[in-house]
Formats: C-alpha cells, structure tokens, sequence
C-alpha cells in the first residue's frame, strides 16, 4: 500500500489564507517557566480565544470552503466530542450550510450549548468516537451530507496547520513546541507547517496518560484501537489515531509524551492563575507536560493552549483545588 500524501507547506498556506478571517489570529503570551527551577523562554498559543473557544474553526472552515456549491446546499454533518462540533458549527452558519453534528451521549453541556448556538443539528450517540462516527456514516449515506472528518482529512489537517505558521511568526526564535494529540489533526498540521518551515524547531505530542493512542500506533508502527480510553482531557481521550495524521506524526514529530490527569489539573490552575487564561484539561495538556519536566525542550518553548470550552463548575474545581 502507498503512504498516504503528507500536506504540502503549498497546501499550509493556501489554508491559511481561506481562513483568514473566519479563524482569528491568537495571541502569544509570555509566561514564567511553569517549573520550580527556570530553565526557557515560556509562551503559551491561546487558541482558547477563538470565537467558538478552540483551533477547530480552522480545519472546518478550509474544508468547507473547498467542497462543491451542490454539497453545501445539501448540508454537512460530522462527528466530534465537542469542539470539532462547535467549529464546523460555526463555519457552516457562517457560510448558510446546514449541518448535523453526532456528540457523545456524555458530551459536556457546555459544548452541546455551543454546537446548538450557531443552529446546528445535534444527534447523540454513544459515548466513543467509533459509535459517534458509525452513527454520521449512517446520517450521511440517508440524508444526501458532506461528512467533514474531525481530523483524518487532508483539508482538516492543513487548516489546524495554520496554528503553526502564525506561531513561527509570533515567534521567531521558537526552539521546542508541545501540541496535544487526541486523532492527531491539531499535531499533524502543526508539525507539518513547522518542520517544512523550520526543520530545526523540535515538535513534541502530548496526550493523556489514559489515552495514548499515538504512543500505541507509534509503538505498533500503525494506529491500532485501544481497549478503552479515560481521561478528563474529553478533548483528546480518541480510541485510535488517524492513518494521515499517524503518517505525518511518524514524518515529522520529534517526541510523545502522556501526562496524567492531575497533572491536566493542574495546568488548568495554573494556567489561570498566571494568566487568567481559560483552558480546559485538553487545551492545558501541554503545559502539564512542561510543568512535568517532559519532551528535552531546547530553546524557547510555546504551549498550544487549544481550547477553552470546560463546564464552569468543573473548571471552579480546578482552579480551587
């Protein structure tokens, strides 16, 4: 079987002038070390400050940009534990598209909240990723939709690539950059745009400790469905990795590392404290793993903090804790 083509720094940049304006350009913000002993520069990307408060509108809007006239008039449905949701969502409102988003039965309201905002179709079904998205196929096939993939996707991949060409100009002199891994299309773009960019920027993956799909696949040489997942990192709990997105973190990922969900925990607090930064556990996952002295960082370090959608009392527990 052929490997499957990597996105192209062609493909990066083209997605990134799709979504401008429809994804907005996050800041980058200057943090202490998030350790007892200082040891680099410490920046944090808050893509928590999207409008739908995470980096998803940007793989959905390049995706539906590209799809056909007739396909948008017919409608889109995806599946997602809540912020692809809320992204394609957003994208599809913002471009008159139907869409029908199939969530976890044990979604979390406030992404539910957020999906039903922008007059999405909400269907829920299951609680794993594999239920969700045998449910959409099904959808799809009766009603005549486009599915857009939450991560597994050419398109998808390239425009959560985006988060990585604004970081490099944000951030000229970036030596190490900790994304989270949950199917992988936030790690693949993101390491595809810095890799092709800036070869010598080393890229660390970082997932939960109760989900660790990508070590699993890596370790395996191919993606491979784990048993089961558990983990308060909804975001980022997926059974399986993604075959192009495993392709691109084989080609251009440098470490993974898991970090445990008290560690998630206390990121969040952190976070908040330094900061006054939202970030649920999924987003806060790599600034755990730096707090954890994890992935042999090398010059200045950035943390992708990718969303910021947590249920309010969960997140006052956090932070009070």
């Amino acid at each position: 079987m052929a490997a499957p083509a990597l996105v192209t720094l062609e493909d990066l940049r083209a997605a990134a002038e799709r979504v401008r304006g429809a994804a907005v350009r996050t800041p980058v913000l200057a943090l202490p070390w998030p350790a007892t002993t200082p040891a680099h520069p410490f920046h944090i990307k808050c893509e928590n400050l999207q409008p739908m408060g995470a980096f998803k509108v940007r793989g959905a809007f390049n995706m539906l940009a590209q799809l056909p006239a007739d396909a948008r008039a017919r409608g889109v449905i995806t599946y997602s534990s809540g912020n692809h949701g809320q992204g394609v969502a957003m994208a599809a409102a913002a471009m008159g598209v139907p869409a029908v988003i199939v969530m976890p039965t044990t979604a979390p309201a406030v992404k539910v909240e957020g999906v039903r905002s922008y007059g999405a179709e909400v269907i829920f079904a299951g609680t794993t990723s594999l239920e969700r998205q045998s449910r959409a196929e099904a959808e799809a096939a009766a009603r005549g939709l486009s599915i857009i993939p939450p991560f597994d996707h050419p398109m998808v991949i390239a425009g959560q690539g985006t988060v990585g060409l604004e970081l490099l100009e944000q951030l000229p002199d970036l030596g190490t950059v900790f994304v989270p891994m949950g199917g992988g299309g936030l790690i693949a773009g993101v390491s595809a745009a810095i890799k092709l960019s800036r070869p010598d920027v080393r890229v660390v993956g970082v997932e939960p400790v109760g989900a660790m799909k990508m070590r699993a696949a890596r370790d395996a040489g191919h993606p491979v469905t784990l048993e089961k997942t558990a983990s308060i990192g909804d975001g980022i709990m997926n059974m399986r990795a993604g075959d192009l997105t495993f392709a691109h973190v084989q080609q251009y990922v440098d470490d993974l590392v898991a970090v445990p969900d008290e560690a998630m925990a206390q990121a969040v607090k952190w976070l908040f404290r330094q900061a006054r930064i939202v970030a649920e556990p999924s987003g806060a996952a790599p600034t755990a793993a730096v707090m954890l002295g994890l992935g042999a960082p090398v010059g200045t370090v950035a943390a992708i903090v990718s969303g910021g959608n947590v249920q309010p009392d969960h997140f006052a527990k956090y932070i009070t804790s």
